[in-house]
């Protein structure tokens, strides 16, 4: 994540703040982000210096105006304008981050050696929710290294549960 992309997330985060609209912000930069995800040359369209940029910020008037809010526009330009464009992802991520911590969210990735069913990922949810004191969003995967168990990485912690880090330690502690 560079400076710029964090103090532009964190300036329009703000604004939205202030505002009382920093989740409208969000859906309005999620739709950018679809937009630019599904058209990733519009993105080289905004950041080429070959079409002046009053060109370039009418373009972005007329994809988004009716959809997004003025400021959210505005800051869309301002990005083109300073030739910061190339940044956006990154300053939708850096958004997202302020978002969720304000409205206390955290976000687990959870790997297990099998597929969890519904009420296992309740339970795990639940679990990290009471350690936490947060509301959390699982994203699940498969890991068939882990041989059993799970391993949860969540705020920059790694719970590591797995029969193979198990096993790990059992190793480290007979090797000495």
């Amino acid at each position: 994540m560079t400076d710029i992309s964090r103090e532009y997330a964190t300036a329009l985060f703000s604004l939205g703040l202030e505002e009382g609209k920093a989740r409208e912000y969000f859906d309005a930069l999620t739709i950018a982000c679809k937009a630019f995800e599904e058209n990733p040359e519009y993105i080289d369209f905004l950041h080429s210096p070959g079409i002046p940029i009053s060109e370039r910020t009418a373009a972005l008037e007329a994809a988004f105006s009716e959809h997004i809010p003025e400021n959210v526009l505005s800051f869309l330009q301002l990005l083109c304008e300073n030739g910061h464009v190339r940044s956006f992802f990154e300053c939708f991520t850096e958004y997202k981050k302020l978002l969720d911590e304000s409205e206390r969210v955290s976000f687990a990735k959870v790997a297990s050696a099998f597929p969890l069913d519904d009420t296992e990922k309740a339970n795990i949810k639940h679990k990290l929710e009471k350690i936490s004191g947060r509301s959390v969003t699982l994203e699940c995967t498969v890991d068939e290294k882990l041989l059993g168990g799970v391993a949860v990485e969540m705020d920059g912690k790694i719970m590591d549960g797995s029969i193979r880090h198990r096993l790990s330690e059992v190793k480290d502690v007979i090797s000495r």
